[in-house]
C-alpha cells in the first residue's frame, strides 16, 4: 500500500493552513511569535511535502520547505537542512513527531503532537524542546483549514 492509504490522518492534513506560532522559554514568557501559513500535500505513494511560509508583524519572511519519505510500516522520515526525524500516527485524530533541529545541535531533542479536529477544519500542535532531559522551550501552534 501507499501512503495515502496507510496514513489516512496524515491524508486529512492535505490544503492550506494559517496559523500562528507562538515559542516560550522553560519557564513560559514570550520568546516570539509570528503568523504561518502552511501548504501541505502527498505528491505521490511515499513522497509528503510541506512548504511553511512564516510572517512577523516587523516585516520578516521566510519559506522552509519540508519534503518527507514514507519509510512503510505507517511511518514517514525527513532529512533537510534544517531538522531530521520521523512521524507516524498515533491514533485517527494524533500525529506524533520526535526529530532534532541541527542548528541546536544533536542533544536538542523535539517531541511534537499534532491534533486534528474532528471536522477536519482545525488543528493544534505543540513542540517542546528537550535538552539533557529537560524542557527548555515550547512552541505552540493553532491552524485554521483555508483551502
Amino acid at each position: 500500500m501507499g501512503l495515502r492509504e496507510d496514513m489516512p490522518l496524515l491524508a486529512r492534513h492535505e490544503g492550506e493552513w494559517e496559523g500562528t506560532y507562538t515559542h516560550l522559554d522553560g519557564e513560559g514568557n514570550l520568546i516570539d511569535r509570528h503568523r504561518s501559513h502552511l501548504t501541505c500535500r502527498i505528491v505521490d505513494d511515499v513522497t509528503y511535502h510541506q512548504t511553511n511560509r512564516y510572517t512577523w508583524d516587523d516585516g520578516r519572511t521566510e519559506v522552509l520547505e519540508f519534503p518527507g519519505t514514507y519509510l512503510g510500516d505507517g511511518r514517514c522520515g525527513f532529512d533537510t537542512e534544517r531538522i531530521r526525524g520521523t512521524f507516524w500516527e498515533l491514533d485517527d485524530s494524533t500525529i506524533y513527531l520526535h526529530w532534532i533541529y541541527k542548528a541546536e545541535g544533536e542533544d536538542m531533542r523535539l517531541f511534537e503532537l499534532i491534533v486534528l479536529s474532528d471536522d477536519g477544519k482545525s488543528k493544534s500542535r505543540v513542540w517542546q524542546w528537550i535538552r539533557n532531559g529537560e524542557c527548555v522551550k515550547r512552541t505552540l501552534i493553532d491552524e485554521k483549514r483555508v483551502a
